[in-house]
């Protein structure tokens, strides 16, 4: 059996991996920018792997994409600032990618904005759990693609909005991390963030004996999130038997 600080680093490596193979591929209009935090952000999420990921998970939560003010700015998943520098005691360099929006500035901590998909996430885990070692003991929270895609206008494209012929490498790619990820974490629940991230881990997993399941997105778009979003997800994750 690998001692938790080797599955930590193993995690780390699939997210290296993750990164080389996205890479590669191009995007074409409407998409103008493409950001990837693995590139700029990679010693934050390097500690956040190597602090949190170590030993078997029961559950590991997982979302779409990076949103523009929390991973995009802290490469943690959801990593909204606050709950990242003040909650996990997270912090690094964040660098700039090679090509900036002007809209979409990367200020790593310095940014002011608030990422309220993560401010929702992991306020709903800190008050559950309290301190994050309760909560990271048996569980991890990850992104299915590391990639933000934004338009000339600085508007926010997510991954299922691509074309099939840049839709179709994308997810292979993303699906292999998330199989790699699952297979070095062992949990018994994968719970995707939202619906996209809900199919993509029955397409990309084989589910017996893994159980997989979602929670509403608490993106701020979502009319039902912004109804008390922590009250819905606690009843969900109730529900499935996962809380």
């Amino acid at each position: 059996m690998k001692n938790t600080h080797s599955i930590g680093h193993d995690v780390a490596e699939a997210g290296a991996c993750l990164r080389l193979n996205v890479n590669r591929l191009r995007f074409a209009a409407p998409v103008s920018h493409v950001y990837n935090p693995f590139d700029y952000a990679w010693p934050v999420f390097e500690a956040y792997c190597r602090k949190f990921a170590g030993g078997k998970k029961r559950v590991v939560f997982f979302g779409m994409n990076p949103g523009p003010w929390g991973m995009a700015q802290t490469g943690v998943p959801f990593g909204e600032i606050s709950a990242v520098r003040n909650w996990m005691e997270l912090d690094g360099r964040v660098a700039k990618p090679e090509r900036e929006h002007a809209k979409r500035p990367i200020e790593g901590f310095d940014c002011l904005r608030s990422e309220v998909s993560g401010k929702r996430l992991w306020g709903l885990f800190a008050d559950r759990f309290g301190e994050p070692e309760h909560f990271f003991r048996e569980n991890f929270v990850t992104n299915y693609c590391p990639l933000v895609f934004m338009e000339e206008s600085g508007r926010n494209r997510t991954p299922d909005k691509l074309p099939a012929a840049e839709r179709t490498p994308l997810l292979k790619a993303c699906d292999a991390h998330l199989k790699r990820v699952v297979e070095l974490l062992d949990p018994d629940w994968v719970i995707g963030v939202g619906a996209f991230a809900e199919k993509s881990a029955r397409r990309a997993l084989e589910s017996p004996p893994l159980k997989i399941g979602t929670i509403l997105h608490p993106s701020p778009a979502s009319p039902a999130a912004n109804r008390g979003w922590a009250e819905a997800a606690t009843r969900q994750l109730e529900d499935l038997g996962v809380w």
